[in-house]
This record gives structure tokens, sequence and C-alpha cells, in this order.
């Protein structure tokens, strides 16, 4: 599934997810419990404030964003 992500750029640049779109409905993240690399995807495993759990990726050549699991709270 295809979604939009604001992110927060810290002082080294590494960019964290904030917020996950899904169409006009915004989802707040309050953890980003782990994250990883792959050749050319960027991963994120966060939660909000529901409990709820997402893993989102980044396609690092188009910077598209997607979502790969997500597990109600």
């Amino acid at each position: 599934m295809k979604i939009t992500v604001d992110c927060y750029a810290g002082y080294r640049g590494d960019e964290t997810p904030r917020r996950i779109w899904f169409g006009s409905r915004p989802v707040d993240i309050t953890d980003v419990m782990d994250r990883w690399l792959a050749p050319d995807h960027r991963y994120f495993k966060c939660a909000d404030a529901d409990g709820a759990v997402y893993i989102i990726r980044q396609d690092m050549e188009t910077l598209d964003w997607a979502l790969t699991f997500y597990r109600q709270g």
C-alpha cells in the first residue's frame, strides 16, 4: 500500500518518520522501535499512541514509501 510519510531530519541528516498519511487520514508516530537498511530500501518499525505497529519502507531510488506490515494495537 502506497503511503505518504512526514519525516524529521535531525542534526546528522537522518530522516525519522513522524507521521504516516493514509490518504487524508494522518497517524502520528510515537515510537520508532527499529530501523534497518536493505540494498535498495530503508525500513522502519513504528508504533502509534494506540499501540498499533507499522513497518514502512522507503525505496531509495524513487523515494516512494510503502506500508509492508500492520498490527492493530
